[in-house]
């Protein structure tokens, strides 16, 4: 697709459009080119501000939002952004416990930043800032400090992020992200130049059969031209690059980003990465939490980067922490709760006879409300597995009532590895490691938008912090999970799909939270309305998918997708009554 043609509205043209496509993680900063998170400021938490310029996305602004950085400040195409973007954007953000800064080390960043953090100082506003210096092209190891700042600074700026979310003071948030910057190194090859936004020829081009290595990511040539390379020559030659460029931490372990620039197509990054890690494993360094896609580009350029980031034991946990941002998304990985290899199914379990009481339905002192809701869930649809096949195999195969079975069997599980607590922190831990969980167990496009919905309702709650789970607090997150499936499924309500009861579940449960009802009372009201509307669902012809086929012949049975969704919020409804009655009793006893 053409570039827009005039690059004077190239970068308010595409910031609008992320902040209109991500409107639930991500607003506009006002007054200013910049992205912010929706849940930003938060009072009394160090900010993080990152930014540069346009023309790198992921790079900045796809990387804000819960657990990632609070803002990012966007400069024209590789150019810093004004100082007085700066300064606007760490105004709208902070929240009274002092803005951090990272940007690549890049004169006109610096200068910029530099006048944004002086002017926020005289208003009493502290600051820190850390330059990013990872491409070893750039500079001798001797004068580390003058390199320039590539794909690296993902790095960075998760750790920095993490720890801010985390309650780290501002000395603390910058220590930790100084200590990433040491840590990281990045070479990169290019095939090939960019084009400007206007302009009908590359900044450069590489001839046919050679490659450029140490490029930047500015549009620059690289360092040295040499013969092409398959993607696991070039593996080696990134490897081999960086490994006397590591420092000597006394760790065997690194995080691992290798990086595309823009053009190169992702199976040529997995197989040069199949490479990398063989090549890494060899010399002794464990990659942790690897990544491999498009996280700091140049514009269109055709190459890609390799960056490390040498692990102890602080960063590697702040590393692991979760986040969710328009371009990045990062939950957290639990240890299996059971080994791998699992044991024959009970002969019954899992019929039509009862729930099957396994590991994932039995009562656990192990993880919160949402995991015992989970595993409620489970229960329900399980009694209800043939029932939910038969709407199914109306029109499809069939196979809906085994397929939600197996999801959240898996979902339940691992909610329950994310151990106790009832806060909505510890709530969306749990959401979010079980939307995975079932989106991977149960396939399929219903195990994709029930673990969309899961991880979206996960994601706005773990940003909330350690707080009651109100239904105030949740609606919100109800609320975009709603969206979200919408635009994942590309459906709208009355087309005879799941959309049909989650809509009046979130609209009811919307409308008791701002009435001030109770958790347990919204969402009972809620899961009441998917149920009457789930059944409403007989009564219409379908419009989507292999049912609409039928037409009118489609009346008369309910939609599987809707049914079961209702089954599961009741679940949830009788689970959050139950406590409620619990809670009741124990104040009245005492």
């Amino acid at each position: 697709m053409p570039s827009v043609e005039d690059p004077a509205v190239f970068k308010s043209a595409w910031i609008q459009g992320l902040v209109s496509s991500y409107s639930r993680l991500v607003a506009p900063v006002p007054d200013a080119y910049g992205v912010m998170s929706a849940h930003a400021p938060e009072r009394g938490r160090v900010s993080v501000v990152i930014g540069g310029g346009c023309g790198h996305y992921p790079a900045f602004a796809g990387l804000v939002g819960p657990g990632l950085a609070d803002a990012a400040v966007v400069g024209d195409v590789f150019t810093s952004p004004s100082a007085e973007q700066v300064y606007r954007t760490a105004n709208a953000v902070d929240g009274g416990a002092g803005v951090f800064f990272g940007y690549g080390n890049y004169s006109g960043d610096v200068m910029h930043f530099g006048l944004a953090a002086r002017r926020l100082a005289a208003e009493g506003v502290d600051s820190r800032t850390v330059l990013v210096t990872d491409d070893v092209a750039s500079g001798s190891a001797q004068e580390s400090a003058q390199r320039r700042g590539v794909a690296g600074g993902f790095f960075v700026f998760r750790i920095a992020a993490a720890a801010a979310a985390r309650g780290y003071d501002l000395d603390g948030v910058a220590r930790v992200a100084a200590r990433a910057n040491a840590m990281t190194r990045t070479f990169g090859a290019a095939f090939g130049g960019c084009t400007l936004p206007g302009q009908n020829e590359p900044l450069f081009t590489v001839p046919e059969g050679t490659m450029e290595l140490g490029l930047g990511i500015h549009g620059e040539s690289g360092l040295r031209r040499v013969p092409a390379q398959d993607p696991a020559g070039l593996a080696d030659t990134l490897v081999d690059t960086l490994l006397p460029e590591l420092p000597h931490a006394g760790s065997r372990r690194a995080a691992v980003l290798l990086n595309g620039l823009g053009q190169t197509p992702y199976e040529d990054l997995f197989v040069c990465y199949e490479r990398v890690h063989r090549r890494l494993a060899e010399a002794g360094i464990a990659a942790h939490r690897p990544e491999v896609g498009e996280f700091v580009t140049s514009l269109d350029m055709a190459g890609l980067s390799l960056s490390l980031m040498v692990l102890d034991d602080e960063l590697a946990d702040l590393y692991s922490e979760p986040c969710q941002s328009p371009a990045f998304t990062m939950a957290p990985i639990a240890e299996p709760a059971v080994p791998r290899s699992r044991p024959a199914p009970r002969p019954g379990a899992g019929t039509a006879s009862g729930p099957a009481h396994t590991a994932a339905t039995a009562p656990t002192p192990d993880g919160g409300v949402a995991a015992e809701a989970l595993a409620a869930a489970l229960a329900a649809v399980e009694s209800h597995e043939q029932e939910l096949g038969r709407l199914d195999a109306v029109a499809g195969d069939g196979d809906h009532g085994q397929g939600i079975v197996r999801g959240l069997r898996a979902a339940a599980a691992a909610a329950r590895t994310s151990g106790p607590g009832d806060s909505a922190e510890a709530s969306g831990r749990a959401l979010l490691l079980a939307g995975t969980a079932l989106a991977d167990a149960a396939g399929g496009a219903s195990g994709a938008l029930y673990g969309l919905l899961l991880t979206e309702i996960g994601g706005g709650l773990a940003a909330a912090g350690p707080v009651p789970v109100t239904a105030k607090l949740l609606s919100p997150s109800v609320e975009a999970a709603f969206e979200a499936v919408c635009e994942l499924g590309g459906g709208t309500v009355g087309e005879k799909t799941m959309l049909d009861a989650l809509a009046p579940f979130r609209g009811t449960l919307v409308e008791h939270a701002a009435a001030g009802a109770p958790l347990a009372a919204a969402w009972t009201a809620a899961a009441v309305a998917a149920t009457d509307a789930a059944r409403a669902t007989a009564d219409m012809p379908a419009r989507r998918g292999r049912a609409a086929r039928l037409g009118e012949r489609g009346r008369g049975h309910a939609d599987p997708g809707a049914t079961s969704l209702a089954l599961m919020a009741s679940a949830a409804a009788d689970v959050l009554n139950a406590r409620c009655a619990t809670a009741d009793s124990d104040a009245e006893s005492r």
